[in-house]
């Protein structure tokens, strides 16, 4: 066994991959974590997702290829800059809604919903406002967050951050967890 990409990469990847170059977007979730965010997506048929932190794009269109038609997913992120080319090559797929705003702002507004999947892959629903994340998942959701090793854009100090957060979803007691030291450090949890 390897650690080899043997599944067909989403159809838009190649041009997002080149966009998000070309952009100098340096925060793109790694291959190896897309892979699975797309096959932990086929296991929620019908599903409602949210990520947290679309980026450019590139780990929304695996989460979209392990999606059913009957699944939606509402991706959120700050930056125009960079949603503007998910947009481009993801916003004809009419089971994303891309939303450009604040994080905490977006919680505040949407206070209530739930999902049966969450990538939360920036601040809000990870370092911050973990509780409301984890609140908006439904029984038996997945909760999933990548980087927790250390990755070479870390800003001084973020490691501690990381450890903290690592042993707040430890403490946890509506979360089965699950920590893999693989790609660039996965945790998975599923809503009690």
């Amino acid at each position: 066994m390897t650690e080899e990409i043997n599944q067909n990469y989403p159809k838009a990847y190649q041009q997002i991959n080149t966009a998000t170059m070309a952009s100098g977007f340096n925060m793109a979730s790694d291959v190896l974590t897309c892979s699975l965010l797309k096959t932990l997506a086929a296991s929620k048929p019908s599903g409602s997702f949210l990520e947290l932190g679309t980026g450019t794009g590139l780990s929304t269109a695996w989460i979209l290829d392990g999606l059913d038609k009957q699944s939606t997913l509402i991706s959120i992120d700050h930056d125009a800059k960079f949603l503007a080319i998910a947009k481009d090559y993801l916003g004809d797929d009419d089971r994303l809604t891309l939303v450009n705003t604040d994080g905490a702002e977006w919680f505040k507004e949407n206070e209530g919903k739930k999902f049966d999947y969450i990538f939360a892959d920036t601040w809000h629903g990870k370092y911050l406002l973990l509780d409301e994340a984890i609140a908006m998942l439904n029984k038996g959701g997945l909760y999933i967050i990548d980087d927790m090793l250390p990755q070479q854009n870390w800003p001084d100090g973020h490691q501690e951050k990381a450890n903290k957060l690592i042993k707040d979803l430890e403490s946890r007691d509506d979360l089965h967890l699950t920590k893999q030291l693989w790609a660039t450090g996965i945790v998975i949890g599923v809503k009690k």
